[in-house]
């Protein structure tokens, strides 16, 4: 099974899915921003500003996320952005191939907290700019979001209390 946090920056994604592993039994994190790491480092791949407009970005998180599965069982805990609708659904169309079970939520807050949350974020402030950038794209595609997932708010609630919910809804 794999519960995929989407959501922009600063909407809570990484803090609930350390909540959610606590939460579910053999559950463990995986972060497909490291897949989108490795094929950066590949110099014959054209030059994008985001490693998901990569065609292999999508088609390797699915596969590795079929292989972890298969290997390690369990539940795979994704706290990853995806704002592309066609690319959420080659990654949703491949995960369903694969036979894998697939809860997706949206994780929202509103904007003065998101832009609080990113301007106060100590450990990643290089990207602050980049993930302010990136709010009005977020909230161009939360209408699609919203069909194809369930909203959860993150303003004013612990993670703990969002992992919860999230945790009562997959039972």
């Amino acid at each position: 099974m794999i519960v995929w946090l989407n959501g922009t920056f600063g909407a809570g994604k990484t803090t609930t899915s350390g909540e959610l592993v606590r939460l579910l039994p053999g559950a463990r994190i995986y972060d497909t921003e490291e897949v989108g790491f490795m094929l950066r480092r590949l110099r014959c791949l054209p030059p994008v500003k985001d490693f998901q407009d990569w065609k292999p970005w999508r088609g390797l998180v699915v596969e590795t996320a079929v292989h972890l599965l298969d290997q390690l069982g369990g539940t795979l805990v994704v706290p990853q952005t995806v704002l592309v609708e066609q690319y959420w659904t080659e990654i949703r169309t491949g995960l369903e191939k694969a036979g894998i079970r697939l809860h997706h939520f949206v994780l929202d807050s509103d904007e003065d907290t998101l832009t609080h949350r990113i301007d106060t974020d100590s450990v990643e402030a290089g990207a602050r700019q980049w993930r302010l950038d990136h709010l009005p794209r977020y909230r161009a595609a939360l209408p699609w979001l919203s069909r194809a997932a369930t909203v959860v708010t993150t303003s004013g609630v612990s993670p703990a209390h969002v992992a919860g919910t999230i945790a009562g809804t997959i039972a």
